[in-house]
């Protein structure tokens, strides 16, 4: 700490930018490695944030700015998530305070940030195929810069890459780099592996390499066949030890595997990889939370986290909805043996820890592939079986055909269950459920439920596995219930499956809502009635179809309908619902609250606040009494 109780960080201090990271040596590096570990650890425990990822690729993101010309060579980290030490290194430092805050720095990639960030992202998979595409407009324009794509090992369970991978012939200055923090793709074939993986990465090696193929070019003659002769049997070597064949067939050229944690071995490798002429694959291994023990001992706890003590580490997590849905499906499982789990590598995230243990043989992970979990989840469905897919909004947008196509149409009993529906906080814009009603809505033969409260989820589900036979989802938010208006809904609505309802029949205005927000749509009721405008309170359990809401809104005698919704406007239930409305001639009023556009990040008050979901606000709208 200095005199005025601030952290400090000897060499940190001394980088702004990547041209103050080229000024160190390499022995500076490893201690720039440690600074910027303790500077995300005492910064994301302020924040919350991505934490296990991000210590786990200091010295990798170290490496690459030293050895390359960032924002002209371009740098792409898929998902965006690991990419904290890439912006400490790139001038947002002093700025990370406002880290995954309201109107400050990203928790992910964002072009809109810095001329670093060549592409964003949020989801996985997409890194490949962007850096495939920058590397062709580079190619186009003549010129000589580096593409590089930084790839977790998890994202290559993701289809997307693959297809990209089958792209990238001839797409020279492309460096793809695996970063294996968990699964092993090469073969494990013991110490011989490791030794000449230890040789094979460093400047020795690689200056031998150069030197030895320099001589055997120079003999006259035959020299290049020698130079031949030298290539494939050190190819052959490697493909026996590494596996690398595979990404040799699709064009790379392959180095590696290389300790993650070693700037000298990283900067040899990533130095030799800009001196070939094909796409480069490099396979770099590194661990997740890397020099913070409850970090490297609890890899998926420590992977997203909120605000936490460093010291004491992460405390135990409130009462959810997700949490609710994990006990829940456990307790049908047990009653029925049909009844299976799927997920795209979010057991813990989707709360699906504890079904796994239970029933294994019922349990299904399959990777980050939510369309092809889809189809797996039709499959089960043809086959039998009800299979459960646990699955966050926004990641559900990937299986949108799938949906359609291989669910829907075939009238399967899949049944989706939509984590983070709705505004997902400091997650920011790639997270936000927001879409999936409105792209759920339309889809023929689909029902969709939106509890509000952890008995209508219960209820819904119970229905969705034991009652239906066809497509259903069920979207439930971030965080957990709100017990005290949950107790004034059982206690002033009339309440069924569908929806819950505070009837009066000499009403002016008639409220309908759905999900999370309709704490907020109730205190609007609430303040209508307060202030001499009598009304009337809808809140939807069963979105889609509309069936049930319609003739509701019908056989009131409110002439203003006003619609609040946490979900995008066009295409949406309230659109929907003022659609059906209209053309059955009814005569009232229409007026819909929900987001337009896209949302940034923030908690949930400022996010309500930003898209015009405060209370008196919608109000004195409505009334004209601002």
């Amino acid at each position: 700490m200095d005199e005025n109780g601030e952290k400090q960080f000897k060499t940190l201090d001394l980088v702004d930018s990547p041209e103050d990271l080229k000024k160190l040596s390499i022995k500076e590096l490893a201690g720039l490695s440690r600074d910027i570990r303790d500077f995300l650890i005492w910064n994301v425990s302020q924040t919350g944030g991505h934490l296990g990822s991000n210590l786990g690729i200091v010295e990798l993101c170290v490496a690459l700015h030293y050895v390359f010309n960032s924002p002209s060579d371009k740098i792409i980290w898929d998902v965006g998530h690991q990419s904290y030490a890439h912006k400490i290194l790139t001038g947002r430092k002093g700025a990370f305070e406002t880290l995954r805050k309201f109107g400050g720095l990203s928790g992910f990639t964002k072009r809109s940030e810095s001329p670093h960030d060549p592409f964003g992202a949020g989801h996985s998979s997409t890194a490949l195929s962007a850096a495939i595409g920058i590397a062709r407009a580079v190619i186009l324009d003549k010129k000589e810069h580096y593409t590089i794509a930084v790839v977790g090992d998890g994202s290559f369970t993701g289809g997307l890459v693959y297809e990209a991978l089958n792209n990238s012939k001839n797409c020279r200055n492309l460096v793809v780099i695996l970063n294996d923090n968990e699964m092993s793709i090469s073969k494990n074939v013991g110490t011989m592996a490791d030794y000449l993986a230890n040789i094979r990465t460093t400047k020795r090696y690689y200056s031998f390499r150069h030197t030895i193929k320099k001589v055997l070019s120079s003999i006259p003659l035959i020299g290049k066949l020698f130079v031949g002769m030298f290539q494939a049997m050190t190819r052959l070597l490697r493909r026996s030890l590494y596996n690398a064949t595979f990404f040799e067939q699709m064009g790379f050229e392959f180095l590696g595997p290389v300790d993650g944690h070693d700037i000298n071995k990283l900067t040899a490798v990533l130095g030799e990889a800009k001196t070939r002429k094909n796409p480069v694959f490099i396979h770099v291994k590194t661990q997740k939370g890397r020099g913070y023990e409850k970090a490297e001992n609890s890899s998926s706890k420590y992977h997203s986290v909120g605000k936490f003590d460093p010291k004491a580490g992460i405390s135990a997590a409130a009462s959810s909805f997700s949490s609710n849905f994990g006990e829940k499906i456990c307790e049908a499982a047990a009653r029925n043996p049909k009844i299976c789990a799927v997920t795209a590598a979010m057991t813990e995230g989707t709360e699906l820890a504890a079904f796994k243990e239970k029933y294994p043989d019922r349990f299904f992970d399959a990777g980050i592939a939510e369309a092809h979990a889809a189809v797996f989840c039709a499959g089960l469905a043809a086959g039998g079986y009800i299979p459960v897919f646990a699955v966050y909004s926004t990641f559900l947008q990937r299986a949108y055909d799938q949906i359609i196509h291989d669910a829907a149409l075939q009238g399967l009993h899949v049944v989706f269950c939509i984590d983070r529906a709705g505004l997902a906080g400091e997650d920011g814009a790639t997270h936000h459920g927001v879409f999936d009603a409105a792209f759920l809505n339309h889809i023929p033969d689909m029902t969709v439920f939106s509890p509000s409260s952890y008995s209508e989820f219960d209820a819904s589900f119970d229905y969705a596995v034991g009652q239906m036979n066809s497509p259903v989802c069920i979207r439930y938010p971030k965080g957990g219930e709100d017990e005290k208006f949950n107790e004034e809904m059982e206690r002033r609505a009339k309440t069924n499956l569908d929806y819950a309802y505070i009837k009066n029949d000499d009403s002016d205005y008639l409220i309908v809502t759905y999900g999370r927000i309709s704490k907020t749509a109730f205190e609007v009721f609430e303040k209508l009635n307060e202030n001499g405008f009598k009304a009337e309170f809808l809140k939807l359990n069963k979105i889609t179809p509309a069936d049930c809401a319609v003739p509701v809104i019908r056989n009131s005698n409110a002439g203003n309908i006003v619609f609040i919704e946490e979900g995008i406007e066009s295409g949406g239930i309230s659109e929907t619902i003022s659609s059906r409305l209209y053309k059955a001639k009814t005569p009232k009023k229409t007026k819909i609250f929900a987001i337009n556009g896209f949302v940034g990040q923030g908690t949930a008050k400022e996010l309500f606040e930003l898209c015009g979901f405060d209370p008196e606000k919608i109000y004195g709208d409505i009334t004209g009494k601002n």
